[in-house]
């Protein structure tokens, strides 16, 4: 109860605080912008929301559709604030998420409550081109990950990310860029986390997760930070290219993906085992035409999760292969056409999944770029043998101050 009382009352102030406000900020640019008196700190708040229809058929043994399903909901409902604190090199970000889904996933290890942040840190540029960063936030993972949700190509992001992604987590990361020439940019990132996942409060239950990501942007940087935008919306008049590598290592990982999934329980506890993940990517974009590919890989010393005795406790790591491929196109009256292909081919043996290729036809209409947009996407699910073959189709609305 408190703590709905405090969402409230927070809700209330913000509330208050945008009628008080003599002018706002352009559509799209937060609901409002605070600047101490003596300039020493900044904060602009913004709010989101995602509004989904979706719907799902079976295919049977003649081809026909079968088992329909549907749903609506609000996919997400987001709030957050940024700017900075003490000096332009002390930035800050929090994100609030409020729908279910956003607060999902509470258990034991998050003291059984909603888990309402989504990013929580600071970042500071402390030297040159370094910064570090200290909090919550995501890791510096597979680029369809780091792109927020609110600036996706598609409805929704792919297979490949629901099953390799390592997300979010607590700890710090270390941030470096140079050019190698005048237009030759690298970036460089490393993190060490709590390996656990967002929101838990009962310490670190395995080892430590080890983050490193290197990107490399041959014909420099992209319009507006494009390279973790999807779609070319500021229809790039040079190509713009972005090639990239990350390498996660989870210590005596506990859960079935890396920092994700569900906790491998045995009779002493946890079992652990040492979780690998590799993911390279690119990001291509020139006249409104825009490419993104994404290969991913997970191991695991031993993937099968075990009693003290040896026996097994039947929760098992996800190991495997993905491969994503999408690409689009923007027309000049802002409606774009788009596809994407995903292939997962996680280890059968040892998951019992079987193979899975997704094809997926896109269609947006952007009102005000990513802020105020439409989108619909129709996806169908090839399975191999065994199993049952899936049609879905989504209706989206995206709309953010």
């Amino acid at each position: 109860m408190k703590s709905k009382i405090l969402t409230l009352g927070s809700l209330l102030c913000v509330c208050f605080s945008i009628f008080s406000q003599e002018s706002a900020p352009a559509f799209g640019k937060g609901l409002f912008n605070l600047v101490g008196k003596d300039s020493s700190w900044t904060m602009k708040v913004g709010a989101r929301m995602q509004l989904l229809s979706i719907a799902n058929w079976d295919k049977d043994q003649n081809g026909g559709l079968v088992n329909p399903d549907q749903n609506f909901l609000v996919r997400r409902a987001r709030l957050k604030f940024d700017g900075y604190a003490y000096s332009p090199k002390l930035k800050y970000k929090l994100e609030l998420g409020l729908s279910n889904r956003d607060i999902s996933g509470g258990s034991e290890f998050t003291r059984n409550t909603p888990r309402y942040i989504l990013d929580a840190v600071v970042m500071w540029n402390f030297a040159g081109n370094f910064e570090l960063w200290v909090g919550q936030t995501k890791l510096p993972g597979n680029i369809e990950r780091v792109i927020s949700s609110g600036n996706l190509q598609q409805v929704d992001r792919s297979l490949l990310n629901s099953r390799f992604n390592i997300d979010r987590d607590i700890g710090f990361q270390l941030r470096h860029h140079f050019n190698l020439t005048k237009d030759f940019l690298v970036r460089e990132k490393l993190a060490v986390s709590q390996g656990e996942g967002r929101n838990i409060t009962e310490g670190n239950l395995g080892g430590h997760q080890y983050t490193a990501r290197l990107e490399l942007l041959p014909f420099g940087k992209f319009k507006s930070k494009g390279d973790y935008s999807a779609s070319d919306l500021k229809r790039e008049e040079t190509p713009k290219l972005m090639l990239a590598a990350s390498y996660d290592f989870n210590q005596d990982a506990v859960k079935t993906r890396s920092n994700l999934g569900s906790y491998m329980v045995n009779d002493t506890g946890f079992y652990s085992t040492d979780i690998k993940t590799v993911f390279i990517d690119a990001m291509f974009k020139y006249q409104g035409f825009s490419f993104m590919a994404e290969y991913a890989n997970r191991s695991a010393d031993d993937p099968l999760a075990k009693n003290s005795d040896g026996s097994l406790t039947g929760d098992v790591v996800q190991i495997g292969n993905g491969l994503n491929l999408q690409t689009g196109y923007l027309f000049k009256t802002n409606w774009e056409v788009s596809g994407r292909y995903t292939d997962i081919q996680l280890d059968e043996t040892i998951t019992g999944r079987n193979p899975v290729k997704q094809y997926t036809l896109g269609l947006s209409k952007y009102i005000v770029g990513h802020k105020l947009k439409v989108q619909t996407d129709l996806s169908y699910l090839d399975v191999s043998e065994n199993s049952t073959d899936n049609l879905m189709y989504r209706l989206q609305l995206d709309l953010h101050f």
